[in-house]
């Protein structure tokens, strides 16, 4: 493999790295070189062993065996803070904020106690002016959006005066234009020396901004490239051992009656730093796929919550199921109209934990009765029902009927998405449908989609992965502040269209009818 990184001096170096829990092997004898001023990155499907290793190199696990050398040198990373010490930084996928609390004394916090406040400012200022990374050290947090608030993990990181600053899946709540402001923030630290280890499903932001890219499968390294010599399939055949089947989708010919429509929808938060929805008017007939794209924060669990009957309307009018009004009526008479909801957060909303998954199939159909007799449940009816699904679905999982928490993200996301589809809903609402979920079992959740749809189904997906929506939607629109844009057709708008409206740009595009 040729790099243009093969001259630049080893700045940390892996070798062996061993990781066991139990009987199983998350890092099997992985060798690792980062090198000075490179963006290398680390590719692998979910359970491939990535978290594992990284928390090994900022100091939250102690490896089984094997060592880590900096400039050459075995250090020993006991904890977060020796590995800080080392050089080593880390950007975190989720943030660590205090919403209450402004973007200095955020960063105050993991600063010297004796550094005072004025003095973190001003820092925060010189590294705007730096790297353009545009914070106001006496904001709030909860005012900012997504992309400010991870400038504040980026200026904490960097303050610390990181060597390498570990980033995962750091574009993953960012509009467009955000990240391209990363980049240009990452650009000017490599020049400066700086080694940039870059975690990220997105394949194509890999090919722009890395040189050297290692992938795991398996917790073994499988392959090393030059992303910018591979394509964005070649990759993801390597972390997956073989080939994506492109998305089939038949043309797209829905032009008969709603079957889920909103209408004038407003709705009041019911938390303090929430989002209120605000004249929300819309409509998803049946053989489409409607995407609504957003920023994290602008009011998708709200909207999600008042489709699916978990938050009720103030007028029966504003949701229809088929014409039918059920903005005042709960999940379980909604569910028994046609409609199926598959929410974000896999444990603990779409599913039980420590359920097993047919104990698991009852939590959505049991309204339908499918595996009920009157008030007695039939645990028969569930077992099967779920088998059914775990065979159609292809659901990898260790022993009979296991509990849901056993099951990998990937795998209870098929699942409960086949919990649903398997029904056959004249109306499905997703939420995050495929977040956190590997290459493969995302292509064939987005491919399962298509098909509901091209059945006659009308099928939602709230998402902030505009790669997903721009693959599977025939109509689009944004949410931001509660507000939701008119609806476009999918092949008339472009990447930065949808990005400008997720910054909340181009207002008079809002109010959707």
């Amino acid at each position: 493999m040729n790099s243009p990184t093969d001259g630049k001096p080893v700045l940390v170096s892996m070798r062996g790295i061993v990781k066991r829990f139990g009987v199983f092997t998350a890092n099997d004898h992985i060798d690792l070189d980062i090198r000075a001023g490179e963006a290398h990155a680390l590719l692998g499907e979910n359970g491939a062993g990535k978290s594992t290793l990284v928390k090994i190199l900022y100091g939250l696990l102690e490896p089984t065996s094997g060592r880590i050398e900096l400039n050459g040198v075995p250090v020993s990373l006991e904890s977060p803070e020796a590995a800080r010490a080392a050089g080593i930084g880390m950007v975190f996928q989720h943030f660590s904020l205090f919403e209450n609390l402004t973007v200095a004394e955020n960063i105050a916090l993991v600063l010297p106690a004796d550094e005072k406040l004025e003095s973190v400012a001003a820092r925060i200022e010189d590294l705007t002016a730096r790297y353009g990374l545009k914070l106001e050290p006496y904001r709030p947090v909860w005012t900012l959006s997504a992309g400010e608030r991870q400038r504040i993990e980026i200026a904490r990181c960097l303050l610390q005066d990181p060597k390498l600053i570990v980033l995962d899946e750091p574009t993953s709540v960012l509009t467009p234009q955000e990240a391209d402001a990363l980049f240009s923030t990452l650009n000017l630290l490599r020049v400066e020396g700086r080694a940039i280890l870059y975690i990220s499903h997105k394949l194509d932001e890999v090919r722009r901004l890395c040189e050297r890219a290692t992938v795991l499968r398996g917790g073994k390294v499988v392959a090393t490239c030059n992303p910018r010599e591979e394509s964005v399939r070649s990759m993801a055949a390597m972390m997956v051992g073989t080939h994506l089947v492109d998305l089939r989708a038949k043309p797209n010919e829905a032009d008969g009656p709603a079957r889920l429509s909103v209408d004038g929808l407003s709705l009041a938060s019911e938390d303090l730093h929430g989002v209120s929805l605000k004249d929300i008017s819309f409509a998803v007939r049946g053989g489409e796929v409607f995407g609504i794209a957003g920023i994290a924060g602008n009011g998708q669990d709200e909207l999600f919550a008042a489709l699916s009957g978990e938050r009720l309307a103030r007028r029966a009018g504003d949701v229809h199921i088929d014409g039918i009004s059920v903005g005042r009526e709960g999940i379980n008479l909604r569910r028994q109209y046609g409609a199926a909801f598959v929410p974000e957060e896999r444990n603990g909303h779409a599913a039980a934990p420590d359920f097993s998954l047919s104990e698991n199939i009852l939590l959505s159909r049991h309204a339908t009765g499918e595996v009920t007799r009157g008030l007695s449940i039939d645990a028969a009816a569930a077992k099967s029902l779920a088998r059914q699904i775990i065979e159609s679905f292809d659901v990898r999982m260790s022993g009979d009927d296991p509990a849901a928490r056993t099951l990998s993200g990937g795998n209870l996301q098929k699942f409960l998405v086949g919990r649903e589809v398997s029904r056959t809903p004249c109306v499905l609402v997703l939420n995050q449908p495929t977040w956190g979920v590997d290459a493969a079992a995302a292509a064939d959740i987005r491919q399962r989609l298509i098909d509901l749809s091209r059945q006659g189904a009308a099928v939602l997906v709230i998402s902030q992965d505009l790669d997903e929506l721009f693959e599977i939607a025939d109509r689009m629109a944004v949410i931001h502040h509660g507000e939701v844009s008119a609806a476009r057709l999918t092949r008339e708008v472009t990447r930065e269209d949808i990005g400008l409206l997720m910054a909340g740009e181009r207002k008079e595009s809002l109010h959707a009818h």
